[in-house]
């Protein structure tokens, strides 16, 4: 395990606590001007995190959802979301996570992404390193990850997330003729869908209306699972990505000319 790796687990173990000890009790809850939902909770998580990171990496920069850039062009960049789901964590559903990643030079090279409230509350960690392979955060160690072999769209189940801008562009009846060639669809969503692909036990996700900061960590684990990552387009994650065409490697191929997406 790199530095940088063990730098992000424990600074997901910080944000965990915090999480944890706030989650179906009374907290502070704010609109922001994007009118999304933020709370004293995420705020801390944030806080403890970049603690975590910045002690060990002070020279490293730090993009986070709730204090925003700090040294944005340095050779490493953190990039966190101390609470990806704030509207579940809000409403008391346990459907949220915590997302840690790094890039180095604008290439993303590791992600952590932890559910802490999620399985009953035992909490759900997954994590991955480029060229390291990705693994679950089991009781008796780590367990190596690999999304499924499925290669054909009668045999796949997609899950959807948020497809505000898909809905209002042509592909949106595209997509309505691909949903009846598929085994099943669902809508799982945040760090949700994409625990599901890169474990195996689902095939591919599409969304839009996402940001760099909600995915970052994931891209690496799907990746790394032997998983696609890319723009709904085909084109690749930056720090401008809006959406999402992740699948198992054998499906995007197929996905990406059915729906013939542009922003």
């Amino acid at each position: 395990m790199s530095p940088f790796l063990a730098a992000a687990l424990e600074a997901a173990r910080a944000a965990d606590t915090v999480v944890r000890a706030h989650y179906r009790k009374n907290f502070e809850v704010r609109i922001k001007a994007d009118a999304s939902p933020v709370t004293e909770v995420d705020e801390a998580a944030e806080a403890a995190i970049k603690g975590v990171l910045l002690k060990h990496f002070p020279q490293h920069g730090f993009f986070g959802e709730e204090s925003g850039q700090d040294r944005i062009n340095a050779e490493y960049l953190w990039l966190v979301d101390p609470i990806d789901g704030t509207k579940s964590f809000v409403r008391g559903y346990p459907m949220f996570s915590t997302q840690i990643a790094l890039m180095h030079r604008g290439e993303l090279i590791l992600g952590v992404s932890s559910a802490p409230c999620w399985n009953g509350g035992a909490g759900e960690t997954l994590y991955a390193e480029r060229g390291q392979g990705a693994f679950l955060l089991g009781d008796n160690g780590p367990e190596k990850l690999q999304v499924s072999s499925i290669d054909s769209l009668p045999k796949a189940t997609l899950s959807l997330g948020n497809l505000a801008k898909l809905a209002a562009s042509p592909s949106w009846a595209r997509l309505g003729a691909v949903i009846p060639q598929l085994h099943r669809i669902r809508g799982y969503a945040d760090f949700l869908h994409y625990h599901l692909l890169a474990t195996g036990r689902i095939d591919a996700v599409v969304e839009t209306n996402v940001n760099i900061l909600d995915i970052a960590a994931l891209v690496v684990i799907v990746r790394e699972a032997g998983g696609d990552f890319s723009e709904l387009d085909g084109a690749p994650i930056t720090l401008a990505t809006t959406s999402v065409l992740a699948s198992n490697g054998k499906l995007s191929a197929i996905l990406k000319p059915a729906l013939a997406y542009t922003a």
